[in-house]
Order: structure tokens, then C-alpha cells, then sequence
């Protein structure tokens, strides 16, 4: 099958031949119908040692977590989450690792903390930047029949905005900034407006990225290249916003956060940053602030998100920027390195 092979850090990705994965007797094989790039593809294709916390890639390993597909392989005790069987033919996304499905964070909905688990795209399982990609059927979701293939690769990334809105405890009526208008900003002003909120304003350095706020929930934008960004939402919102949320995760982001809340108020870092850090503890403590980290989402983020979708509540599509086969796809990683005006780009392979 072909694939988009990780080199060396730094290096662009290598279009090239491997043998497709072969299932195990709990597992399905999809054929890969989208599949989108995700910053944390970005940050591991430049990792070189172990202190950012994430391992660095093997040569040769297939990275993408944000895949749906077409199940064309099913392993003889493959079953469902809630039991029942899968089938050939069968439009799927998938939680992207294969855990025990025994312990209390896979029977809770929580496998990414399981022990054994095994992470597609990250190196200990191959992703979905190829024609074929091998997930547990535990793992597996249908998509539902208003769901189409590009729809399907944003759910993951529409599950993490979802789990960080969670953790804000949103209520309706609230007033919410976030930080960083990218994929992941754009998810969490998604859910924001979904669940009530008043007034959500998305900050971003590329004005062009605010073109698409809006159509993903925003009430407003703010160029922070150019404008006092308190000033400007105190114009809008006429105060602070309750909830601070951080979806850029550079050093520094994590301060800005806390300097833009509010006393008593809360703040959400979504962003990943892979760098050594510092805050003022005395900003936060002075402010008395609420300070959440998330991680990834449970697997009912997953089937929200899908079951929005299938019911029109919540359309993503705006995030989606270009869609490239195979011949484009080392170009378009290598693009995103670089900030710019593009969002979500996806593969499809059969391009």
C-alpha cells in the first residue's frame, strides 16, 4: 500500500510502498477514505530526544490520528463497543489506539489512559496516512449515515474542543475568549456557541484565520497583530470573558491566558506546547484563577460529536481548507509548518 513515511526530524515526508497492516483477530482493516493533519503530526515530525515528552518517531513510521474509512477486513472476534458485529463495508472513524478494553480507564471510556495501549500515528501503531490503517474494533464507530468522509476526520479534532469545553463547566450566557484560531480554537468556538455561550470571540496573529470564526461559532474576532486585545473584548463584551481558553500552546501562550482572565475567572489550556515554560504563579494567584489542563478526549466526546453531526446541529466544514491526494500531501506538511491562512487539510487517498 502507499503511505506517507516519516524520514527524519525536520524532514519532508516520504511517499513510498509498505505492506499494509494485517488486523489481529480483534481488530478491523480500514481503507482510509480521509485523513486529516493535526499540529501534534507537526510537532512529531520535528521531535529529537525525549524532553518534550513525546518520543521521537522510528524512520519509516505512518503518523496521522484523524482518519475514517471503510472497513474492508474483520478480525474473527472483533466486536463492538456495545456489542454486536462488524462487517465489511461498514463507514467508520475510530478512537486512534487499541487499549485492553479490561482495566477502569478503557471501561470508563478513557483507553488513551490504559496502560497497554497503543496509539495510531504516534510510532507503536501506524496511523492513517496511508491507504490502510489496522484499529480495535472496540475502538471502532460507525458513522452514521448523515456523516460523510470528511465530516468523519473531524471528529477527533472536534472531540478535543468538546473535552476542553467540558472541562470549563461552561454555563449559558457566559463570555469566552479563546486563544488561537487554528483547528482546535475553532472546534472549542464551536462547542462554546453550541452549549450557550454569549459572546465568543476568537484572538489570532493571522487575521486570515478569522475569516472562518464565524462560521464555526464565533460572535467575533479580534487581530491581535494589531489590537489591544483586552480593549477590544471589553468593546464587545463589555468586561472580561469568564472563561480563557489557550489553543495555540507556544511558549507563552499559557501566561497570555492568564494575564487576559478575570479575577475568580477560569482558564482552559488546550495548547501543547513542547517547550520548557514559565508562568507567574502570583498572577494566577492574585486572580484566584481556575486553571485546567485537558488532554484528548473519552470516547462519549467521540460519539457526541458524531451524533451532532448526524443531526445537523453542528457543521464543521469550514474548518476543511483543501483536501490533497497522495502526490500533494508531503507539500501541503511541509506548508503547515509555517503559519498561515490554511486550517484542516486532508488526505484522501483515492485522490
Amino acid at each position: 500500500m502507499r503511505a506517507a513515511l516519516f524520514d527524519a526530524p525536520g524532514q519532508p515526508l516520504i511517499i513510498g510502498e509498505v505492506e499494509a497492516p494485517q488486523p489481529l483477530s480483534t481488530d478491523l482493516l480500514v481503507k482510509v477514505k480521509a485523513c486529516g493533519i493535526c499540529g501534534t503530526d507537526l510537532h512529531l515530525a520535528a521531535v529529537t530526544d525525549r524532553s518534550g515528552g513525546m518520543a521521537p518517531l522510528g524512520q519509516g513510521s505512518i503518523m496521522g490520528h484523524e482518519f475514517c474509512g471503510e472497513v474492508v477486513e474483520v478480525g474473527s472476534q472483533a466486536q463492538k463497543s456495545a456489542g454486536g458485529s462488524w462487517h465489511e463495508g461498514d463507514r467508520v472513524c475510530a478512537l486512534p489506539y487499541i487499549a485492553c478494553g479490561q482495566c477502569l480507564d478503557c471501561l470508563a471510556g478513557r483507553g488513551h489512559r490504559c496502560a497497554g495501549a497503543a496509539y495510531n500515528g504516534m510510532g507503536s501503531l501506524a496511523g492513517g496516512y496511508a491507504d490502510y490503517v489496522r484499529v480495535g474494533g472496540a475502538e471502532a464507530l460507525a458513522l452514521p449515515q448523515g456523516v460523510d468522509y470528511q465530516a468523519g476526520a473531524l471528529v477527533e479534532p472536534l472531540a478535543v474542543g468538546l473535552h476542553a469545553v467540558r472541562a470549563a463547566n461552561l454555563r449559558p450566557g457566559e463570555a469566552v475568549l479563546i486563544v488561537g484560531g487554528g483547528p482546535i480554537g475553532l472546534a472549542v468556538a464551536l462547542w462554546c456557541r453550541f452549549f450557550g455561550a454569549r459572546h465568543v470571540v476568537i484572538s489570532d496573529l493571522l487575521a486570515g484565520r478569522l475569516d472562518k470564526a464565524v462560521a464555526m461559532g464565533a460572535t467575533d474576532g479580534i487581530d491581535a497583530s494589531r489590537e489591544d486585545v483586552i480593549g477590544r473584548y471589553k468593546q464587545i463584551a463589555g468586561s472580561r470573558a469568564d472563561v480563557i481558553f489557550d489553543c495555540v500552546g507556544v511558549t507563552g501562550s499559557q501566561q497570555l491566558a492568564m494575564d487576559y482572565a478575570p479575577m475568580n475567572g477560569r482558564v482552559v489550556v488546550a495548547g501543547v506546547c513542547m517547550r520548557p515554560d514559565t508562568v507567574m504563579p502570583v498572577k494566577a494567584i492574585t486572580k484566584e484563577l481556575q486553571v485546567n489542563y485537558v488532554y484528548m478526549y473519552e470516547r462519549r466526546d467521540f460519539e457526541l460529536a458524531l451524533e451532532m453531526l448526524d443531526r445537523a446541529r453542528i457543521d464543521a466544514s469550514a474548518m476543511i481548507t483543501d483536501v490533497v491526494g497522495f502526490d500533494a500531501f508531503s507539500a501541503a506538511f511541509e506548508g503547515l509548518k509555517t503559519p498561515s491562512d490554511q486550517c484542516k487539510i486532508l488526505l484522501d487517498p483515492q485522490r
